[in-house]
């Protein structure tokens, strides 16, 4: 059985028109590209009437778990006071008796006055409340949820880091089965953006979690599943390595890198920095480093002689730095996420050291306030795009999703152009173009080739001449995945 699809324009990451733009006609066999010409023939014909083709899309970081619990959770993003989500959480439908109330998405960094648990109990009562801030590194709770967490007598109910992590993961009650139904059902619905693979980074045994779920039957996306310190041994042992691929999952499950966290983040003040945050005193002002450097490089050494990548978590300008000292002393590429605030001296050494930026443009549109409130002075180098990519960086977008949405279209239309909500762009002297920016959300392929697995998208517009709101609102008309469609309204 073959696919031709005729009348398309292939557009290439790196931000060619194949043949000048004249449609050409594209045939998939058994999963791959093997002609693109004129006056070709297929077993079947679907006629594109000039769309535009491109690779697949990839989202380089993404939480995958959370994302679809996030879903079915109480949506806070919208709350500007602790007042305000107190009451958003008070008129929530409320859980099934002994369970938490779990909300999403408060984002505290501009607020009047802090979150504390008092917030939670004057308006909830006894019911255990558990609300997991926006860039999931701080978790809010009230008497009762603390009480049921073994926390009773917290001075505050808010939980930052490594106890945030801890609440996260024992908060999530749903049976396996029907959160794996849920994981499918998110994979159903970014396919519909054109996303042909993620790298997962949740936090937890993803390995055991996605054979699991391809031995269920799954085949909505590829996934490059990380490991994290805990699991790293056991890995290990079984002989993993980032980049191989798990057998009995029809190609579609590889291992990712090996990730380890070493400082926090922006909005919860934990990211760690040079210089203190604006406004703050005390022993923690310049954030929070969560693993000793000498403990990085050991975790670096072992995990990259056993054939895992690091991907190691960096926010804070120290924070990278120390990342960048590391991989230089284990001897070891990888990636370094996030990378939001970097000093002008370290962006060479990204290149330099074979490091490459695992970013999140959107990111950038949401702590834009809270960067020039805390970050005062030095945002010049923050979520700083274009000079990392002039410095020979390699970049990767990614959303680091439920924290932003999964849609790499939104991710690419931050990267492109600095601004959303009609707001004037925030430091376009970052901005970088739709082709750079699309380059870097396809997994290293650059353009629609003869020999090439087909993992396509399919779009109802040129993306290289699109504006940045169009860019967000991109048409996807379909997304083909191993040369099968996982999302199709052609």
């Amino acid at each position: 059985m073959s696919l031709l699809l005729k009348g398309a324009r292939i557009v290439g990451g790196t931000g060619q028109v194949h043949a000048g733009s004249a449609p050409v006609d594209v045939l998939l066999k058994h999963g791959v590209i093997t002609a693109i010409g004129t006056g070709l023939t297929g077993t079947a014909t679907i006629d594109l009437d000039g769309r535009f083709v491109m690779p697949g899309l990839w989202d380089g970081h993404v939480h995958l778990t959370q994302t679809a619990l996030t879903r079915r959770r109480v949506d806070l993003t919208g709350a500007s006071s602790a007042t305000d989500a107190a009451a958003m959480m008070a008129a929530a439908e409320r859980p099934a008796e002994g369970l938490p109330l779990i909300g999403f998405g408060f984002r505290d960094g501009m607020w009047a006055t802090p979150p504390a648990k008092h917030d939670l109990d004057a308006v909830v009562g006894d019911i255990p409340v558990v609300i997991l801030s926006g860039d999931l590194h701080c978790t809010w709770l009230n008497s009762a949820a603390l009480a049921a967490f073994g926390m009773a007598g917290h001075p505050t109910g808010i939980l930052r880091e490594d106890d945030a992590f801890k609440v996260t993961t024992e908060a999530q009650t749903v049976p396996a089965d029907v959160l794996d139904e849920w994981v499918a059902a998110t994979a159903t619905d970014v396919a519909r953006r054109g996303v042909v693979g993620v790298v997962d980074l949740e936090m937890a045994d993803t390995v055991q979690d996605w054979t699991r779920r391809f031995a269920a039957g799954f085949r909505g996306l590829r996934i490059a599943t990380g490991v994290y310190t805990p699991w790293l041994d056991s890995a290990i042992e079984a002989g993993l390595r980032t980049g191989q691929v798990i057998e009995g999952t029809d190609g579609l499950l590889s291992v990712g890198p090996f990730k380890i966290i070493t400082d926090g983040s922006l909005n919860t003040r934990t990211a760690f920095c040079g210089e203190p945050y604006e406004g703050l005193v005390g022993s923690d002002a310049s954030g929070q480093l969560n693993l000793p450097t000498a403990e990085l490089v050991a975790l670096m050494r072992k995990a990259s002689r056993a054939g895992f990548t690091p991907a190691v978590h960096a926010i804070g300008d120290e924070a990278n730095r120390l990342a960048l000292d590391s991989f230089a002393a284990a001897g070891c590429r990888g990636r370094i996420e996030h990378a939001q605030l970097v000093r002008e001296v370290d962006y060479a050494r990204f290149a330099e050291l074979g490091v490459a930026a695992s970013v999140q443009p959107e990111h950038a549109m949401d702590d834009r306030d809270i960067a020039d409130r805390y970050w005062s002075g030095r945002t010049d180098r923050a979520f700083a795009l274009r000079s990392l990519l002039d410095a020979g960086a390699e970049l990767i977008l990614g959303s680091d999703a439920p924290v932003a949405p999964l849609d790499p279209w939104v991710t690419i239309a931050a990267a492109v152009g600095r601004t959303r909500d009609g707001r004037e762009p925030w430091h376009p002297e970052q901005r970088i173009t739709i082709a750079q920016a699309i380059a870097a959300s396809t997994n290293g392929v650059q353009t629609v080739t003869r020999g090439n697995v087909a993992d396509l998208a399919i779009l109802d517009i040129d993306p290289l001449a699109a504006t940045p709101d169009q860019l967000r609102a991109m048409p996807v008309a379909a997304t083909l995945l191993a040369g099968y469609f996982t999302h199709n309204e052609l």
